[in-house]
């Protein structure tokens, strides 16, 4: 019995070895030899950063000073986010009726405009608002995080209003205070309340006599970054998860160029067994023997000396693949595609390039989307009221938008920059298919353009205007007209152009013709003579003649007439006394619809006489009957 229970013990040793039990847990959370090296916290984001943070920031900012791709990383961010021509304020305010106003809609937006204006948006006066926010998206990308300061009053601008961009290094990371009954806590230099809810800011100004922190109300602090934890109160850099094996590929590009180097100059050492220098050697700066050689000479060593040579074969033919397996994962961290970020197209066509663009687009949407919300709307929202009551927003009339309207002023929208495609014209087709199709509207194509509608129809009335002042023709131009052409055709004769009688249209009158003579025969089982006459063209179609002959093509142009046909049969009169049968001709109704006077159309059915005779039986009843037609 014991022996059994000794069995069972060693199999289960054996099923389950040391550290290992028989109940289910998630792999990635086994802690063994294999996984020591994996290293976890549980403590918060915050508590995390207050320890990283700055080394993040400082090495974030060293790779984009210095790393070719995350300087190409910063680049994308600001033209793909920001780009050329910025955002687009759209004003939509609207009358008490319900529509657009378009004289107040269009005082707001010059008057941002105005505001944007460098000299009149940031209080240095250096930048513009575009200028300005393709700063703050490439700190954003860079840092992980702005900070704007909002200055109001007498010498901010035309409109006592203006932005300061402060570095976010100035927030301070060391300054943590606990929360007491009478305080609220300071995270990171984020003075929060018991909600979160960030209440001041505690920022490092220059002094002369140093940095002082300064207590700085969140009223006039816009700190922005893209959360990417619960409770978090500062941002990082984006490329926080790619930036140690950037700095790597980095060193080791670094490492193969200068083996590159190395290998071409085909160095050598030379080796004695007591260790002196050559004879006639004079030592560097650095107290090293160093022997020059040029081009296309030998020289002889010393006596007693051996020439080690040192050949490196490095960078081999790996150098490449490992070098695009790095970018791959480098792009994966960052959200872009690789060909973009490493410009590397080889080996790309049309459908990959596609399926990666359109999906990295799609991020940088999201990125816009967020700029929009958590920057744009409320620095316009702070703006507004500041510029209402200065009395500088004016209408086309010169009266100023009054400031107790601000409700109604304050609805807008932004549009950010869009992107063309390889093939524009596929890109037009769909468009102009997607608003004929009721699925899209011409206002939803121009911002998917990255334009406002109202500001392309604007462009086309002023276009046409110009057009019709200088008495230009603009569009395809038509091809001179040959020595001998015809002269032109007045409108009378255009429009029986449209109209003329085509080549299908008389062979769908043949068909219909050939049906009529068809149906006669079989009811009179004469021979039928049809003519249609529409001058100046003539067609005559027979029973024999089963081939329409077209007449040639004229220049005069002629009507299309629609033929209806239809036939009624002959009635059939019975004498059986003097027994002959009386068939008269065929009735034929031809009905004509033309969109020009219909032709005229003759049916001609020829006289004939039947003569019909009887034999009779000895009982007096037919027995046969001979059937004889002629003409009349």
């Amino acid at each position: 019995m014991f022996a059994g229970l000794k069995r069972a013990y060693r199999a289960a040793r054996a099923a389950f070895p040391a550290g290992k039990t028989g109940q289910r847990r998630f792999d990635a959370a086994v802690h063994d030899r294999l996984t020591a090296s994996w290293l976890s916290t549980a403590g918060t984001i915050d508590q995390e950063l207050r320890k990283d943070l700055d080394r993040l920031r400082s090495r974030s900012r060293d790779l984009f000073k210095n790393n070719e791709y995350a300087k190409r990383f910063g680049r994308m961010v600001r033209n793909n986010v920001v780009g050329a021509q910025g955002f687009t304020l759209m004003a939509a305010s609207v009358t008490a009726a319900g529509k657009p106003d378009t004289a107040d809609n269009a005082a707001i937006e010059a008057a941002w405009l105005r505001q944007c204006r460098p000299g009149n948006f940031e209080v240095t006066g250096q930048l513009s608002g575009d200028d300005t926010f393709r700063l703050l998206a490439v700190a954003l990308a860079r840092d992980g995080e702005v900070l704007i300061r909002e200055l109001r009053g007498r010498g901010y601008g035309e409109f006592g209003w203006q932005l300061q961009v402060i570095d976010i290094d100035r927030l301070d990371t060391h300054y943590n205070v606990e929360a007491t009954a009478t305080s609220n806590a300071v995270v990171m230099g984020v003075e929060m309340d018991a909600f979160r809810r960030p209440v001041a800011y505690h920022i490092n100004f220059n002094t002369g006599t140093g940095r002082q922190r300064e207590r700085v109300p969140a009223a006039q602090i816009l700190h922005r970054f893209i959360a990417d934890d619960m409770e978090q109160a500062r941002g990082y850099p984006w490329a926080h998860a790619v930036m140690r094996t950037l700095h790597d590929l980095h060193g080791y590009r670094e490492a193969a160029v200068i083996a590159a180097r190395v290998g071409a100059s085909k160095m050598g050492i030379w080796e004695t067994i007591d260790g002196e220098p050559p004879p006639g050697a004079e030592p560097g700066d650095m107290g090293d023997y160093v022997t020059s050689v040029e081009p296309g000479t030998f020289d002889f060593g010393p006596k007693g000396y051996k020439l080690s040579n040192y050949d490196p074969t490095y960078p081999h033919e790996q150098f490449d693949a490992f070098c695009k397996a790095a970018l791959r994962g480098i792009s994966s961290g960052l959200g872009v595609a690789y060909h973009g970020l490493a410009n590397d197209l080889e080996g790309v066509n049309f459908s990959s390039i596609r399926s990666g663009v359109l999906e990295e687009r799609e991020e940088w949407m999201v990125i816009q989307q967020w700029f929009i919300s958590a920057l744009l709307v409320p620095i316009f929202e702070r703006w507004l009221p500041v510029a209402l009551m200065s009395g500088k927003v004016v209408s086309a009339n010169g009266v100023a938008l009054p400031a107790s309207k601000i409700d109604k002023f304050m609805a807008h929208s932004w549009q950010g920059r869009r992107w063309s495609w390889v093939d524009p014209m596929k890109d037009i087709q769909a468009s102009i298919l997607a608003i004929e199709a009721g699925l899209a509207s011409p206002q939803q194509i121009a911002a998917q353009t990255g334009r406002d509608v109202e500001d392309v129809l604007d462009d086309i009335a002023r276009f046409q205007e110009m057009v019709k002042a200088k008495g230009v023709t603009v569009g395809p131009q038509a091809a001179p007209a040959p020595a001998n052409a015809a002269p032109p055709q007045d409108e009378d004769d255009k429009d029986d152009k449209d109209r003329a009688l085509t080549r299908e249209a008389f062979a769908e009158l043949r068909t219909q013709a050939r049906d009529l003579l068809a149906h006669s025969r079989q009811v009179t089982e004469r021979p039928v003579v049809v003519e249609l006459r529409n001058d100046p063209v003539q067609v005559h179609i027979t029973q024999a003649d089963t081939h329409l002959h077209l007449p040639e093509q004229r220049s005069e142009p002629q009507p299309a007439p629609i033929v209806n046909v239809h036939v009624e049969p002959a009635p059939v009169h019975v004498d059986v006394q003097p027994a002959q049968v009386t068939v008269e001709p065929a009735e034929v109704n031809v009905s004509l619809e033309a969109t020009m006077p219909a032709p005229e159309v003759t049916v001609h059915l020829p006289p004939r006489k039947t003569e019909t005779e009887i034999q009779r039986d000895s009982a007096g009843r037919i027995s046969h009957t001979t059937q004889t037609e002629r003409d009349a």
